[in-house]
């Protein structure tokens, strides 16, 4: 099977794979579609840890081609998403209800099984127990969620990442309540599904933050009541201006150290702010933080429980309340992965680009 893997920095190369047969718990899966995440972009631009060889790609689905002798949960057929992560369903945090801090590193082969993923006769490694830029993936059973057939693959892919970190954080990590003030800082398909998360849960403000105009006219559709272009002037001045003090929540969707700074420099008194986007380290002055009772918080995958969250997602976005399909810019080949990449690193990619496989 043809799979594009990150074997040297700032690249991705195409090259075809030998892939095993299911173990007892694992799935066979036919990709049908995999989105272009950020995320994989930070590990495509830094230095290839250890020397490790991966197929990267986290945002997927497809159909099931087979499955292990004891899996119950889909049949060949089914349409899935892949999750990328995998719940043991027994430490405290699984059993709490929180899978996404699952206490196991679950969902790879041990270490003395066939590997699942060869080129060469040299076993290939699978970011997130995935490899979601692959004609097909070998996974663990507790990485998929069995989906309803009519809804589209291509918004399906990014509901398994992109959207549940932007809406589940919104309304399940930071809980916005009715009448509440809200900022979003970044615009991409994490950010528009923070802002469409904060108006399905009544935030009577959504105010985005980007550098980028072009992106405000789909904010606006996706419930932005306000957009700051933050190359005019820093943002936490035009906020605290436009809200008379702050707001009550704020959700970073970058991961830059300025901008989670500016997220919660942003807060009212009693605020909140989520920051989503994977970083570094960023300073809060504490005084200012614990005397005005403000709070600063993670955000894993939104905080969902997926198999029901994700499903609960899929529902939402057929019954026409949020609008997944807006933040797909444009269907590509898998030999255009590194041309979808480069937009990105210059900045002029404006929504998801979904990688769509031959069937």
């Amino acid at each position: 099977m043809k799979a594009a893997i990150l074997q040297t920095p700032r690249k991705l190369d195409i090259v075809d794979l030998v892939i095993d047969k299911p173990a007892p718990h694992e799935v066979l899966i036919r990709t049908v579609c995999s989105g272009l995440c950020h995320s994989d972009l930070h590990a495509i631009d830094a230095p290839v840890l250890q020397g490790s060889v991966m197929v990267r790609g986290h945002e997927a689905s497809g159909i099931v081609e087979a499955v292990g002798s004891e899996v119950s949960y889909v049949q060949p057929g089914d349409h899935v998403i892949t999750f990328p992560v995998q719940f043991c369903g027994s430490c405290e945090f699984c059993l709490g209800g929180r899978p996404t801090i699952c206490g196991a590193r679950f969902g790879a082969r041990p270490a003395e099984a066939n590997p699942r993923l060869i080129l060469n006769g040299v076993p290939i490694a699978q970011f997130a127990n995935l490899g979601g830029f692959a004609e097909q993936m070998l996974v663990h059973e507790h990485a998929v969620i069995k989906i309803n057939p009519d809804y589209p693959l291509d918004r399906a892919a990014i509901i398994g990442c992109g959207v549940c970190s932007g809406l589940g954080s919104v309304l399940k990590t930071a809980n916005v309540r009715p009448g509440s003030t809200v900022a979003v800082v970044g615009g991409g398909g994490v950010g528009l599904s923070a802002v469409q998360g904060a108006r399905i849960a009544g935030a009577r403000r959504i105010i985005l933050v980007e550098i980028q105009p072009e992106k405000f006219d789909l904010a606006r559709k996706a419930g932005a009541t306000d957009c700051i272009n933050a190359a005019d002037g820093d943002p936490v001045e035009q906020i605290m201006e436009m809200t008379g003090g702050g707001v009550d929540y704020s959700f970073e969707c970058l991961g830059l150290k300025e901008t989670c700074e500016q997220s919660v420099r942003m807060l009212r008194t009693g605020g909140v702010a989520t920051i989503i986007g994977v970083g570094g380290d960023f300073t809060v002055n504490m005084a200012w933080l614990l005397t005005g009772e403000r709070r600063v918080q993670g955000a894993a995958m939104g905080s969902v429980n997926f198999r029901s969250d994700l499903a609960h997602y899929i529902e939402l976005d057929m019954q026409g309340r949020i609008d997944v399909a807006s933040l797909i810019e444009k269907h590509i080949a898998l030999d255009e992965i590194n041309d979808g990449y480069e937009a990105m690193r210059r900045r002029t990619i404006h929504g998801r680009r979904v990688i769509v496989f031959p069937q």
